[in-house]
């Protein structure tokens, strides 16, 4: 069997880097390639510019050499000198008379590119009279060197240096490139937001499903690919609400079927000569009848169908504490209290979220002696709501065991306290489908808190 290697370090440096939307990615990844295509797209221009920028300094640098060879030619000696050097060249162009050649043994060869700065093979086919009795060229740090010979003695002697190219030479290139760049940044990021919106509402449908399973469903509209997995998810929420009809539907009928034969038990209990087992089988009978309720209490709250609405989560706090000081009239005062702010809106089922909050604090009463409710405000959109008792605790190993249906500790929680091991899981299923959720931990101090978080 293959060991997957670990990620390196260059991976993890690219999953912190990289985005995390879908969207965010594509549009990521498009504009680095389309900047990829104008960059080479660029320099292509670019090399395509620095052959004409070439060519035309060649052509420029030759026409004004044979233009400075032909004044010379037709300028009488004495004035010769001065004839060329006020005519107006080029930049990179030098051309002077001299008694000598300026081309030295010691200079290399020029190569043949820069030889077509002059171009003195045109002038060794020229006519006579513009021919060059001798010519001579060399390279020497950059410079071309060339020297032709007129027919009376005079040395013509040429300079060049060849101008430096500038491919980027444009005063609107970078704007060009930066508004080019950002026209196809936005329509990038509006392409890929409109092809990733199908996978968003795939996500937040199949989120309103986690919460109610009579949501709405997806539009089945749009591209192939979008239509076939809209379709395919109704579909499966379909099955998923008839699955959970189904399975209340037969709950119900079970319980309805055995509230009958509790009955007559029951009744039949009462005509039993012998005190002690008549009392014991009607306790028995009352704490099946109990589970039944609970049982089906418990499907029911499965498929739900209560509205959300918006509503105040202190007020609904404290009248929880309230009805449960109410039911223990001996309690001490200090046994149901709240913290928190005065007013809290949110959307939820208040039904539902009073009963999941009923049941916290009953159970915190029962086992813990106390149940002391602090709400605490919105942050980062979660809202946390803790319900602390002074009770025994549970083992950390316990403290996930005890959300299972009918899973009771029987260390602090049996039978004559009350109750059939739904309590917990029931507040755990409400507050999951309003996307929330409670878990339990251990007081440092002593006690037992159940830590509930909704959100904002």
């Amino acid at each position: 069997m293959s060991v997957r290697p670990p990620p390196g370090r260059v991976h993890c440096l690219i999953r912190r880097v990289l985005p995390a939307s879908l969207a965010a990615r594509t549009a990521l990844f498009l504009l680095v390639a389309l900047m990829g295509v104008q960059a080479a797209g660029l320099t292509i221009h670019a090399f395509d510019r620095v052959d004409l920028q070439r060519a035309a300094a060649e052509r420029e640098m030759s026409s004004r050499a044979f233009t400075v060879w032909r004044t010379a030619l037709m300028t009488p000696p004495d004035r010769r000198a001065a004839a060329v050097n006020d005519l107006d060249l080029p930049p990179g162009l030098d051309a002077t008379v001299d008694d000598a050649p300026a081309v030295r043994a010691n200079m290399g060869p020029p190569p043949p590119p820069f030889l077509r700065l002059a171009r003195p093979e045109v002038l060794l086919a020229a006519p006579p009279r513009f021919r060059p009795r001798e010519v001579q060229a060399g390279m020497r740090q950059g410079t071309l060197f060339v020297s032709l010979r007129t027919p009376d003695g005079d040395w013509v002697n040429f300079r060049i240096h060849m101008p430096p190219l500038r491919p980027w030479h444009s005063d609107t290139f970078l704007a060009a490139f930066l508004l080019m760049t950002a026209a196809a940044a936005t329509l990038i990021l509006w392409a890929t937001r409109r092809l990733t919106r199908p996978v968003r509402d795939l996500a937040a449908a199949a989120n309103a499903l986690g919460r109610d399973v009579n949501a709405p469903p997806l539009p089945e509209d749009g591209p192939l690919e979008v239509a076939t997995a809209a379709h395919a998810f109704n579909t499966m929420a379909e099955r998923i609400r008839r699955f959970v009809g189904d399975r209340t539907q037969m709950l119900a009928a079970i319980g309805h079927d055995l509230r009958t034969p509790i009955t007559r038990l029951k009744l039949r209990a009462e005509f039993m000569d012998d005190d002690e087992q008549r009392a014991k089988m009607l306790a028995d009978l009352e704490e099946m009848e109990a589970m039944v309720t609970a049982t089906l209490a418990f499907a029911r709250d499965d498929a739900a169908t209560e509205p959300s609405v918006p509503l105040d989560l202190a007020a609904l706090c404290r009248t929880v504490l309230d009805e449960a000081a109410d039911a223990r009239p001996d309690a001490e005062p200090d046994t149901f209290v709240y913290a928190g702010p005065e007013r809290l809106p949110v959307r939820g089922r208040p039904i539902a979220l009073k009963r999941a909050l009923a049941n916290l604090v009953a159970n915190a009463a029962n086992y813990g002696g106390a149940a002391r409710l602090t709400l605490d405000p919105p942050q980062a959109g979660q809202i946390a709501l803790r319900i602390e008792d002074d009770g025994p605790g549970i083992p950390e190993e316990s403290q996930e065991a005890v959300f299972q249906p009918f899973r009771r500790l029987e260390t602090s929680r049996n039978r004559e306290t009350g109750g059939v091991g739904l309590g917990l899981p029931i507040a755990r299923n409400i507050l999951r489908a309003h996307g929330g959720d409670v878990t339990l931990r251990n007081r440092p101090d002593g006690g037992l808190t159940a830590l509930v978080t909704l959100p904002a």
